[in-house]
């Protein structure tokens, strides 16, 4: 085990770092940059722009350097920590995200638990009362759940609550506690808004992976195992928890990879419609406005939480499995 744990880090260590190349190089494609098109729009507001300014500027921020020069400037800097300055901020990147990192790893976490924990007894349920009522309906809430895009949902929900109840479900703070300092009173007000953007994001996940336990478990009842551990006796539930659950949770556990920064990145436009203080809105900014180190940390961020998940699922699929882990 301990052999196969250091070759996934070792395999981790080099995916992020090709990822982290890419990702930069990436956000270079398009055309100029944001000091050029800061300088663009002062030209045509009548602005006089000094030229020795503009080069001190590029040689602050690296732009003078080549694409590959400035990636590998962000990166020295980025191991130790200094994830450069934002273009359109003016304030430390490392500032910008830390204040909204907390909430996004927050609302993440909390989504994924709400997804899993009501997908996979759903999945159960469906799998072992097939073709039953409840299964129909399941079935039917489920292909809702998925046709039904988050923002939409979002918008919905936030019609109904202010049209029978008059509350806003926007935000993850009421306005008193916006940019207050943490307290108890501030993480209760946190948590009395937090259901209602984790229900909106984890709706499609759940739909999707109740369909995944459903018919993972469908195709395992149906082997000769199942078969002969009952006609042996085995209890029915004993049977269905230590055999055929723990096998058919094999695809919930290896999709931890994507589901991960698909509730971060998926998020982005829940987050603009309920106003979230997440990074999805700061990195649909930075892109816009190419804001190129804020933008690159946040996509390295993504990044190093795919690889973080799937070195996880790598981890969790050889302790439920053993033939994973031998092989």
């Amino acid at each position: 085990m301990t052999a196969f744990v250091v070759r996934r880090v070792i395999y981790m260590a080099l995916v992020v770092v090709l990822l982290s190349l890419v990702s930069f190089l990436v956000i270079q494609l398009p055309p100029g940059d944001y000091l050029t098109t800061y300088i663009e729009q002062l030209i045509s507001s009548g602005a006089v722009v000094d030229e020795a300014e503009v080069a001190a500027l590029r040689d602050t921020y690296g732009l003078h350097l080549s694409p590959f020069g400035q990636y590998l400037r962000w990166l020295r800097g980025f191991v130790r920590g200094n994830f450069g300055m934002s273009f359109q901020w003016n304030r430390p990147v490392a500032e910008l995200i830390g204040n909204r990192l907390l909430l996004t790893v927050l609302m993440s976490t909390v989504t994924l638990l709400f997804t899993y924990a009501l997908a996979i007894p759903i999945g159960i349920y469906a799998a072992t009362h097939r073709y039953s009522l409840g299964d129909y309906a399941v079935t039917t809430v489920g292909f809702i759940g998925l046709a039904t895009p988050n923002f939409l949902l979002a918008l919905i929900l936030m019609f109904l609550f202010f049209k029978l109840f008059g509350l806003s479900v926007g935000g993850l703070f009421s306005p008193q506690y916006l940019n207050a300092p943490w307290s108890v009173a501030r993480v209760i007000d946190l948590l009395a808004h937090l259901p209602i953007p984790v229900i909106v994001i984890g709706t499609a996940g759940t739909a999707g992976l109740i369909r995944i336990m459903r018919a993972s478990l469908l195709d395992e009842l149906a082997r000769q195992y199942v078969i002969t551990a009952r006609a042996k006796g085995a209890r029915e539930l004993v049977l269905l928890f230590r055999y055929p659950v723990r096998v058919a949770i094999n695809p919930i556990v290896s999709t931890v990879g994507w589901v991960l920064p698909n509730i971060v990145s998926g998020a982005t436009i829940v987050s603009l419609v309920l106003s979230l203080p997440t990074t999805g809105p700061l990195l649909f900014q930075a892109l816009l406005s190419q804001d190129m180190f804020l933008s690159a940390t946040i996509l390295m961020l993504l990044s190093v939480l795919t690889v973080v998940g799937t070195f996880l699922s790598d981890v969790l699929l050889a302790v439920l499995d053993p033939r994973i882990r031998v092989s």
